[in-house]
């Protein structure tokens, strides 16, 4: 059963001594804005999500290569395994909802080239037919925010060796060896989220794929190890879940995520404040 009535979501996070999403146009540093605050991005969010919900035995189209299950080497391999036999682009995009997690949530762009090689204005092609490509887009239900501290963070780095000398006598390091590791020293990081039922319904997004949602985001750093991310050094405090009555809110998604204030303590722990809306109760759940 498709979801009936809007959902919002926000999660807060910590994170002490970690890189929690390195810019790789600035040398891989932690990302800032303009403002001095950190930020992790939705793509980035998205990423983790999809791998938590892979591990909860969710089929998931966009696989990292660190963490792909299956033995396709890339998106259009995966792709063509699974929607090669339907010739609608309606069908592939009603096929490609019904099996992965990630489409019918997330949605997705689907570009199918001519069959022929040829495009279908092309002298000798028939439009319409088989000799014109198509793209299918798919609007998901569940939009992400990029994650923001609530306050500036500071950014430490330092100069590591990459490698030992693997010519010469040893003695002496070439300027290749050397490197920066950067981690923001303390931030608590917020990120906000919607499910929208108008577009669920398009994709077939069920009430139990919003519960798997509800229940992947207080684990998103769960099994996500690095050496920019020390386990431990990535927690979620606090996730809050708002199940609004009707298809449209009791109000809107700004003004449900403008309820919520996190207030800092000096021991990096947090208070929550949330103003009341008539009629929606949020729930918080505990961060695993």
């Amino acid at each position: 059963m498709t979801i009936s009535n809007k959902i919002d979501f926000a999660v807060i996070l910590s994170v002490k001594d970690a890189n929690p999403n390195g810019d790789p146009l600035n040398g891989n540093r932690p990302r800032v804005n303009y403002d001095g605050l950190g930020e992790i991005s939705d793509v980035c969010i998205k990423r983790k999500m999809r791998d938590r919900l892979m591990e909860m035995g969710q089929k998931i189209f966009v696989q990292s290569d660190d963490n792909r299950v299956d033995s396709h080497p890339n998106l259009r391999s995966r792709a063509d395994a699974v929607l090669s036999g339907k010739s609608k682009a309606e069908d592939k995009a009603r096929l490609a909802c019904e099996t992965w997690f990630d489409v019918r949530a997330f949605g997705q762009l689907f570009a199918f080239k001519a069959a022929t090689g040829k495009k279908g204005s092309e002298k000798g092609g028939t439009e319409g037919k088989d000799d014109k490509g198509v793209s299918i887009g798919i609007r998901g239900p569940v939009s992400i925010h990029s994650a923001f501290s609530i306050s500036p963070v500071s950014i430490s780095s330092i100069q590591i060796t990459k490698s030992v000398s693997s010519e010469g006598d040893g003695k002496n390091r070439g300027s290749d060896t050397m490197g920066m590791k950067h981690r923001v020293d303390q931030g608590i990081y917020l990120f906000q989220g919607s499910i929208n039922p108008q577009l669920a319904q398009k994709t077939g997004f069920s009430v139990a794929d919003a519960a798997a949602i509800k229940a992947v985001l207080p684990r998103l750093f769960e099994n996500d190890a690095s050496s920019a991310r020390p386990d431990g050094s990535m927690e979620i405090l606090k996730v809050i879940w708002w199940q609004h009555n009707c298809p449209n809110g009791q109000a809107s998604s700004a003004k449900v995520h403008r309820s919520l204030h996190v207030l800092p303590r000096s021991d990096g722990t947090i208070d929550i404040q949330l103003d009341e809306i008539a009629g929606l109760k949020p729930e918080i759940i505990e961060g695993y």
